[in-house]
């Protein structure tokens, strides 16, 4: 099994997690996908949430700050959706994907082992 099926796994089993994914933030594509959720279509979020990423990068740069995005959080009524770009020499340019269930979720872990996560892996 790959370090990216592993790690998707890893996110799958946070409290309320509905669907993880590991996205290209160039491209729009997803590398990886795992999900439990029909109402979700991780290839849908995946290129919408790209362009979330791309316009809060700019805007960064717009405003010449020299800062980088640690994670983005979008809430919705039921569910909370964690993004994190990744920051390791290798995977420039990726993020990482979590939708949770709000009712179920603990968003402080979540956003701990959502880092622990980025931090093991390699693609």
């Amino acid at each position: 099994m790959s370090n990216l099926d592993l790690s998707l796994k890893d996110m799958m089993v946070i409290d309320g997690a509905i669907g993880a994914a590991v996205v290209d933030y160039n491209s729009g594509m997803a590398l990886g996908t795992l999900g439990s959720s029909k109402a979700l279509d991780l290839q849908v979020a995946a290129a919408g949430n790209t362009e979330v990423v791309r316009a809060k990068m700019r805007t960064i740069e717009q405003l010449g700050l020299n800062e980088g995005i640690e994670d983005i959080l979008i809430t919705l009524s039921g569910q909370y959706h964690l993004i994190r770009p990744m920051t390791g020499r290798k995977s420039k340019g990726l993020f990482l994907y979590l939708a949770l269930d709000r009712t179920r979720a603990n968003l402080a872990l979540a956003r701990h082992r959502i880092k622990s996560i980025e931090e093991e892996l390699e693609v």
